[in-house]
């Protein structure tokens, strides 16, 4: 219990501060990179599927 209260307060602490990155800004970026994800969704499962089936055939070999 006395860790939850912890990591609470920490988080509580992180959110309220002013110095840094804000919650505006992380908000943004996750948004740019989910804009990213969808628009290079083909070219990235392509990629992917090629990747594990090089490794397969190699461990394979192995």
């Amino acid at each position: 219990m006395n860790v939850v209260k912890r990591i609470k307060g920490s988080l509580t602490r992180f959110l309220k501060e002013e110095d840094g990155v804000g919650v505006v800004e992380v908000v943004l970026i996750l948004v740019v990179l989910i804009g990213l994800i969808v628009i290079f969704k083909s070219k990235l499962t392509v990629l992917l599927n090629s990747i594990f089936s090089t490794i397969t055939q190699r461990t394979g070999s192995l």
